[in-house]
């Protein structure tokens, strides 16, 4: 015999939840109202339900919801993105609905539903043992844009990311290479961009334009971009 384990979501508003899995690609293969509120989708084999919060239990805005196991996460992040380009207009990526952002290399992103749901994406052969920031055979501002990327990709701690970058900068951006100073530019810029703040995106691209780098480096640092990062460096190019 083979069991299957179901997550159960809270449903919250059911008619835009599943609205919102629909534009995603999920099939949406139960839908009631009476005598309760229950849904349930499907993709890929996989199936999600959803049903009303415990009576009495006050959620938080955000909360875990599912982990979702999938094969090549890289084409599942888009999939997702251009799903929701194309629903919303743009790519959700503050409160909710939101998807986070996705750079080569990473092997997981969330997903945050209409509701709060989060399910977190994960490529299935992710390493049993992940290097979270900070390494130790790093030094200077390498090791706190390694920092960073685990608050930024993993941990979705956009601010303790920014703060950790504007120390390091501060700290060590004197003695660093220009390609580490361009690097830390760079993902200020795309934090920035997550926030909205506009004045300070701008702000860091004018410094990562005013930084001396090779082609190489260039290319190296367009390559690691996030779909955000990208747009923002070819806005005015």
């Amino acid at each position: 015999m083979t069991d299957t384990a179901v997550p159960l979501l809270w449903s919250g508003d059911l008619p835009s939840t599943l609205e919102f899995y629909r534009a995603l690609g999920y099939t949406v293969t139960h839908e009631q109202t009476r005598p309760y509120v229950y849904g349930a989708i499907e993709q890929h084999g996989c199936a999600l339900h959803f049903a009303p919060a415990p009576p009495g239990i006050e959620l938080p805005v955000e909360h875990a919801g599912a982990l979702l196991m999938v094969d090549d996460v890289a084409a599942r992040h888009a999939q997702y993105t251009a799903a929701l380009r194309t629903h919303y207009g743009k790519i959700p990526s503050k409160g909710c609905p939101r998807i986070t952002r996705f750079r080569p290399g990473q092997s997981r992103f969330s997903l945050v539903d209409p509701v709060g749901n989060t399910v977190l994406v994960i490529q299935r052969d992710e390493p049993s043992e992940l290097e979270y920031g900070g390494s130790r055979e790093l030094e200077g501002l390498a090791r706190v844009l390694d920092n960073a990327r685990i608050l930024r990709d993993f941990k979705n701690d956009d601010r303790a990311a920014t703060r950790a970058l504007e120390a390091g900068l501060r700290r060590f951006g004197a003695a660093a290479s220009a390609f580490e100073r361009a690097r830390a530019y760079a993902a200020l810029a795309e934090l920035a961009v997550v926030a909205a703040d506009t004045d300070r995106a701008a702000h860091w691209k004018s410094e990562l334009d005013s930084v001396e780098l090779t082609a190489e480096e260039r290319t190296a640092i367009t390559a690691g971009a996030s779909d955000l990062l990208t747009a923002l460096l070819t806005a005015t190019d």
